[in-house]
């Protein structure tokens, strides 16, 4: 009885090698395609006008961030379902993108012409979204207080911090 079982497993092992060895997918080298794949979008907090103040809204990118990118978002203003929660913006719409430049805790945000000054509240939108942006794109930033000054056509001109923001948690 051995016998018999002796040439069936032999047979069973080839034959399986054989099915594993030959499944029909030519072998390749290494195909490169496309950028490798970073796994996780930059993720900012936006703040916008809700009930008399300032709420923060996470929102991600599906391409390249940055400081500038936050702040083109936040001159957007509010999505549709955004709007429906009740939030707004007090910020003007844009003729162009602002400038922004950063030097190591300090940020500055040059507005385009034709901008209409800023409110308060809505400086306090830029000021506090430019500042959270800065802490998403330096990992190494310090994180007690970032200065941010925002300069207007006709040389107006307006600072603040993220020391005066609100609390981040809750924004979803």
């Amino acid at each position: 009885m051995s016998r018999t079982r002796r040439p069936s497993r032999t047979a069973l092992l080839f034959a399986t090698a054989f099915l594993l060895s030959s499944c029909g997918i030519p072998e390749t080298g290494v195909v490169e395609v496309g950028e490798p794949a970073t796994g996780i979008r930059p993720g900012y907090v936006l703040y916008f006008v809700g009930e008399g103040t300032l709420l923060g809204v996470r929102r991600h990118v599906f391409g390249p961030g940055g400081i500038e990118t936050a702040v083109a978002m936040l001159f957007r203003g509010p999505e549709v379902q955004e709007r429906r929660e009740g939030m707004t913006t007090e910020l003007p719409p844009m003729k162009g993108a602002p400038t922004v430049r950063t030097d190591g805790g300090r940020l500055s945000i040059e507005l385009p012409d034709r901008t209409a000054p800023l409110t308060a509240t809505a400086l306090a939108q830029l000021i506090c979204t430019a500042a959270d942006a800065r802490l998403v794109e330096t990992q190494d930033a310090d994180t007690s207080t970032t200065h941010v000054t925002v300069t207007g056509p006709g040389g107006w001109r307006a600072e603040g911090s993220s020391a005066t923001c609100p609390s981040k948690t809750g924004a979803g």
